[in-house]
């Protein structure tokens, strides 16, 4: 795992107004938690966060947080535990860490990356879905991956890859549930749609035939009802 420096301030510039200025002089508010607790409201460089931000190890970097802005130095060693985004631009507004012990397990959500192509897509024309893309795991900070690789090749169609398929490093404890599909190989969108539409079609048949010869059988006891009047009419008029 990789481990990176991250230089930070002492925020004093808080509200909106406040994390409004400092994003307009390049700077991000945010702040370390520990133990659900907080422990420093900071600002950091939006430079320095984005070199922090896209390494290998993505959001489960180890960052040594050097704080200054107090009367002493302080050290932390955070990961990321919330990043937020403008929803308009897509840039970073705020981020949220949490301080770690390098002595103590932690609860992360490693990325999941499919590595081939299924033979079921190379040769059966099928598509590949992949439903997982992270997986949730406990180990000790410095073993946390930086991805799970996870091989598709021998995929068909009508195939699924479960969790419990995959081999983890030996210091990682998995939390999710290993019954989970992390990826599959079904037939394409269209011919699914176009089985469905002529099951649709068969069906629709079979009560249209029903209706017609239930209205011929009304057609003949009409006909027999309407007989039986004229005969009671002439008897009548006998």
């Amino acid at each position: 795992m990789e481990k990176i420096t991250l230089k930070a301030v002492v925020r004093k510039d808080f509200g909106k107004s406040g994390c409004k200025h400092l994003r307009k002089i390049g700077e991000i508010p945010a702040v370390v938690y520990r133990g659900g607790k907080l422990g420093a409201n900071v600002q950091i460089g939006k430079k320095d966060l984005w070199r922090a931000l896209h390494t290998e190890a993505g959001g489960n970097a180890i960052i040594s947080m050097d704080i200054t802005g107090e009367e002493k130095h302080l050290k932390k060693t955070v990961i990321v535990q919330e990043i937020q985004l403008d929803p308009v631009s897509d840039e970073v507004v705020h981020v949220d860490f949490h301080e770690i012990s390098l002595k103590e397990k932690l609860k992360v959500k490693v990325p999941v990356v499919a590595k081939g192509e299924a033979v079921g897509v190379k040769e059966e024309e099928g598509v590949l879905a992949q439903v997982v893309w992270e997986i949730e795991m406990e180990c000790m900070p410095t073993a946390i991956p930086d991805e799970i690789t996870v091989n598709v090749e021998n995929l068909h169609i009508g195939d699924a890859l479960h969790i419990k398929d995959v081999e983890f490093p030996q210091d990682v404890h998995v939390l999710d549930d290993p019954e989970k599909v992390i990826a599959s190989v079904h037939l394409p969108k269209v011919e699914e749609e176009e089985e469905k539409e002529e099951l649709s079609e068969e069906e629709t048949e079979e009560p249209e035939v029903i209706k017609k010869g239930k209205k011929e059988e009304e057609g003949e006891a009409g006909a027999e009802a309407e007989a039986g009047q004229e005969a009671t009419h002439e008897k009548k008029d006998k």
